[in-house]
């Protein structure tokens, strides 16, 4: 193998195709994951223009993955693993806040399926096939909304099942997705292979996101007082890029960024005790081995 590859998730629009763009200009052999296959190549002809102009990076490449899913992921994997260039940044951007509870086929809460478990998932299969480089980054796109989060420490629900039996906040369940995923890369860090590095990436609030126009209750109605103060795709971006090409590879491994320098998340986040329970039930219910500590 050789070449290693950029593989961005959610690559067909917003962040991760803007995330996608500044990657290939700067050179890097880019890849887009997105579940709809004529988007995703029609995003990937939207790269190829800069990608021959300027830096000679390859033309794009293109798989059709529904994140939500865990057999798709397990798929995406081995359909990147087969494709014989290892890859050496792995950027999971794909990510939604749900208005409603709802359940994937696999009988979890789709904010967190999408959210946690496919960054999980994808990341240990790719581990597990050997398709990572020595040096790997894996950058997991957070959200200073994380802070909102609501998880029971006692009883860490890793599944978002448990919003089913309560009130269904969208914002709360969005935030509490993104403080489990943080949790589980703080373990993750601590177990990986040495050389290799897993990051959370905070890109701000964005102007024209998904989950700025999806938002409900009080944050819809304040959110146009914010508007003026938010920034733009190619500014919010600037994190994971920077975390994707900086040399040597930033520390700390496991940490939360903003503003390309490391953050402080909320005190759940930091917690170790908390980071191995959560990442032990994670992986038993996505039924992946756990990378020894």
């Amino acid at each position: 193998m050789s070449g290693g590859i950029t593989v961005v998730t959610g690559g067909a629009s917003g962040l991760g195709l803007v995330t996608a763009r500044h990657l290939a200009e700067a050179g890097r052999n880019v890849v887009l994951v997105g579940r709809d296959a004529t988007r995703t190549r029609a995003a990937a002809d939207s790269l190829r223009l800069p990608a021959r102009a300027g830096s000679g990076a390859a033309r794009p490449r293109t798989y059709t993955a529904d994140l939500e899913q865990w057999s798709q992921v397990r798929a995406l994997a081995a359909e990147l693993a087969a494709d014989g260039r290892l890859v050496d940044v792995l950027i999971n951007n794909a990510g939604a806040a749900f208005s409603r509870y709802e359940e994937t086929p696999d009988g979890v809460e789709r904010t967190y399926a999408l959210n946690h478990h496919a960054p999980f998932l994808l990341t240990h299969a790719l581990l597990a096939e050997g398709a990572l480089t020595r040096e790997a980054r894996i950058i997991n796109m957070s959200s200073f909304v994380e802070k909102r989060g609501r998880l029971d420490a006692t009883d860490p629900d890793v599944a978002g099942t448990s919003w089913g039996k309560r009130f269904y906040h969208q914002i709360n369940v969005y935030a509490t997705s993104k403080l489990v995923g943080l949790l589980a890369a703080r373990e993750l860090a601590r177990r990986l292979p040495d050389g290799m590095s897993v990051y959370n990436a905070n890109p701000g609030m964005v102007k024209g996101t998904g989950m700025n126009s999806n938002a409900g209750g009080l944050m819809r109605l304040t959110a146009p007082l914010f508007r003026p103060f938010a920034l733009t795709p190619d500014e919010g971006v600037r994190t994971p890029v920077w975390l994707a090409a900086a040399s040597p590879a930033p520390r700390p491994s496991g940490g939360f960024f903003s503003d390309s320098r490391p953050d402080t998340p909320s005190r759940p986040a930091r917690d170790d005790a908390l980071a191995r329970t959560v990442y032990a039930r994670t992986a038993a219910l996505l039924g992946v081995e756990p990378l020894p500590e």
